[in-house]
């Protein structure tokens, strides 16, 4: 070894080396990053991991990153709570416990930066959903309960170098009901909808739908809000494959009782059920879905059954219930937003019970969850919110 190394040299030692380190499977074999806002007591974290060709995933050096604003530690449902810039550049955080939003800078490595004047305001109380599309930001603040003020829609501009600015007369007051659960944008930018989750009273459960103006305005469809089609409509998700085609989850309806409604868009944003809407699960309180990249598979995760219920998404719209995958871990979880991986192999679940994320390979309509899943978060965890890059 030593003759080896005067043959080498300096140079030579260091470019030998350096083509060892690459070819380290730990570092050859990161295709991704998987991030989960804490929302944790005080300053709020963002857990990060490296996501690896089989789907497992490590925690990322220097994970938990400091969002700069507070979480409230205890545990909040809603959909949506982080997202990604369509450039994946920057990671967007609700802080709930501190009525702001954070912004931060994804690095190379899959590490994260706050970036300058993070957080902001978010324009309401209790920010629990987050909507993206190219420059445009919406949240979905849920309000202050003592006052019943605070509860509405609030737009931003995402500027070059992650900063956020407000827009001028983009806000939409919500009723002290309507408890938002979910804020999204199809995949051209030109409908926002928010789901009211409402209360016990069933005219509470309510969806927002909005034409989206060049301004970044909001102008409501014709008709809104519309009524849901049963108790307690909670996440929501337009296909990728065809930004007229809505699915909204039912989570209320009691025990076995639980669906997804299926709606058509119009071009002015106004919602039509579709064919025998809303399609049941036989599972309970399903609250976050997710569909394949393809549109052919819809995912809903059942947290009172602690189960995730699979749909065949059909030519006209419809669904077609096909299987519910169980959870390794048992019940008594609590598991809650889900992401798939940008290939559509891997599905992610964060659970604010295990403080921990659930990991799924999918084959079509199929779901069998890893082995060494689930993949621990920091302490002190109460998640709401995952993406996966």
């Amino acid at each position: 070894m030593r003759i080896l190394l005067r043959l080498l040299g300096a140079g030579g030692l260091a470019t030998l080396l350096s083509g060892l380190a690459i070819s380290t499977p730990a570092a050859s074999n990161v295709t991704g990053h998987v991030y989960v806002n804490d929302n944790t007591a005080g300053v709020n974290t963002i857990a990060g991991f490296d996501r690896h060709l089989d789907g497992s995933l490590t925690p990322l050096a220097g994970s938990p990153f400091s969002a700069g604003g507070a979480g409230t530690g205890t545990i909040v449902g809603s959909q949506g709570a982080l997202q990604l810039s369509g450039d994946s550049r920057y990671l967007l955080a609700a802080d709930a416990g501190s009525n702001q939003i954070s912004v931060l800078r994804v690095r190379p490595d899959g590490s994260l930066g706050r970036v300058q004047g993070s957080p902001v305001s978010s324009g309401g109380f209790e920010p629990v959903s987050l909507a993206v599309h190219g420059g445009l930001v919406y949240v979905a603040n849920e309000g202050d309960k003592t006052s019943g003020t605070g509860s509405n829609y609030t737009g931003f501009t995402l500027k070059a170098g992650g900063h956020l600015s407000p827009i001028p007369g983009s806000t939409f007051p919500l009723p002290s009901t309507a408890n938002p659960g979910d804020i999204l944008f199809n995949s051209t930018g030109s409908t926002l909808i928010g789901v009211e989750v409402g209360t016990t009273d069933p005219s509470t459960f309510l969806i927002d739908s909005f034409e989206v103006g060049r301004d970044g305005r909001l102008t409501a469809a014709p008709g809104s809000p519309f009524a849901a089609e049963a108790a307690g409509p909670f996440g929501s998700e337009f296909s990728p494959a065809d930004p007229t085609r809505l699915y909204v989850s039912n989570a209320h309806g009691g025990t076995g009782n639980g669906s997804v409604s299926a709606f058509g868009v119009a071009a002015d944003s106004a919602l039509s059920s579709i064919g025998g809407s809303p399609y049941p699960d036989g599972q309970t309180a399903p609250c976050w879905v997710e569909i394949s990249h393809d549109g052919g598979f819809l995912f809903t995760v059942n947290t009172g059954s602690t189960s995730i219920s699979s749909y065949r998404i059909n030519a006209d719209g419809s669904l077609t219930y096909d299987s519910t995958t169980g959870f390794r871990s048992g019940q008594g979880i609590r598991p809650f937003d889900a992401r798939l991986d940008p290939s559509g192999a891997y599905l992610y679940v964060v659970d604010a019970a295990l403080d921990a994320v659930s990991a799924f390979t999918v084959n079509g309509a199929s779901l069998s969850e890893f082995a060494g899943s689930p993949f621990s978060l920091p302490g002190a965890a109460t998640p709401f919110g995952i993406v996966a890059s």
